[in-house]
């Protein structure tokens, strides 16, 4: 299989209005307009019933002591865990690409609804429901898609990884809720084929 996309190119920045936050020479971040990346694929094998599309990051702080905090930076020795964007399930077999903005425009305060998406799609639950818990005015379940928004004070340049995979099931299973964990284990065993695109992402002034 062979993923592209019109919006950012492989192992390159990701543009600041596909993300959920930009940064902002005063107060450090400011949100953006958070709209999910344009994407496009082709040579599914044959056999495909369905797609899963996965948007993680797999640099993100495995503790969060100094996470934008004044006068501190995350350094980029520290151990990385992933932190999942975007889960978009049951992608039917005819659908190759997914348009810009087609899936999320906008940052919504508690999240998006799901799990139901266009077309008789299922959004999952993205990893902002768990960094927002604890906010009054933002937490709730943050289904669908996502964009970046890496602490402002890390060393490290972030890796955005898109996955696009060919499943031999028309509708995933997953037991539990619609988590990146869980649904990357229910697609144990139905993969067919798989496409990656990384993109890039900065809040920090200092990091190329």
């Amino acid at each position: 299989m062979k993923l592209s996309s019109k919006s950012f190119a492989d192992m390159s920045p990701i543009p600041g209005e596909f993300a959920f936050a930009v940064p902002d020479p005063k107060t450090h971040v400011t949100l953006s307009k958070n709209r999910n990346p344009h994407l496009a694929w082709s040579d599914a094998p044959a056999g495909t019933k369905s797609f899963v599309v996965i948007c993680h990051d797999i640099d993100v702080p495995s503790v969060g002591t100094d996470v934008n905090q004044e006068d501190r930076s995350v350094p980029a020795s520290l151990p990385r865990v992933d932190f999942y964007h975007w889960l978009l399930l049951d992608v039917p077999a005819t659908v190759t690409e997914i348009a810009a903005g087609s899936q999320a425009d906008g940052v919504v305060p508690r999240g998006k609804p799901g799990p139901n998406a266009p077309g008789g799609m299922r959004h999952g639950i993205n990893d902002y429901t768990g960094w927002f818990a604890g906010d009054g005015d933002m937490r709730g379940d943050y289904y669908g898609y996502d964009g970046p928004c890496p602490p402002w004070n890390d060393e490290l340049l972030h890796r955005y990884v898109f996955t696009v995979y060919a499943l031999d099931v028309p509708k995933l299973e997953v037991p539990g809720t619609l988590t990146g964990a869980n649904v990357v284990a229910a697609m144990n065993g139905h993969v067919l084929d798989q496409a990656r695109l990384t993109g890039t992402y900065t809040l920090n002034p200092s990091v190329g």
